[in-house]
């Protein structure tokens, strides 16, 4: 693995590690925020290893399939991927995020980065 996959990997990792902290302590949109960031790096990471260079993007179907993943990481992406702005933006969806991102959508944003980070993890 070259220094730059394992720095993107290794922040991937405790991305995922401040999320289920911030979940356990029930501050559940920063949870969901580092998920979606969690998994955005681990697939940055990969694809940092595949081809040497990272897409400017924050979109994680796109990092997804450029990844080649299978479909239903796909799809999981596609839920997640909109984390990065609704965390982000009191105006995006008409209320506050911290009211917006529950225990339910933290644990499922979660349970999508923990997936996404063991399928890099085998490819990587």
């Amino acid at each position: 693995m070259r220094k730059e996959t394992k720095n993107w990997w290794e922040q991937a990792k405790e991305d995922l590690k401040a999320a289920k902290i911030n979940y356990d302590n029930k501050v559940y949109y920063v949870a969901s925020f580092l998920s979606q960031q969690a998994a955005e790096k681990a697939l940055k990471a990969l694809l940092l290893e595949l081809e040497q260079k990272i897409p400017k993007v924050h979109d994680l179907v796109f990092l997804a399939k450029k990844s080649q993943a299978p479909q239903g990481l796909i799809d999981q992406c596609d839920e997640l991927t909109w984390v990065y702005i609704e965390t982000r933006y009191p105006d995006f969806s008409g209320e506050n995020p911290h009211h917006q991102f529950t225990k339910d959508t933290a644990k499922e944003h979660l349970s999508i980065a923990e997936e996404i980070l063991a399928w890099v993890e085998k490819k990587i």
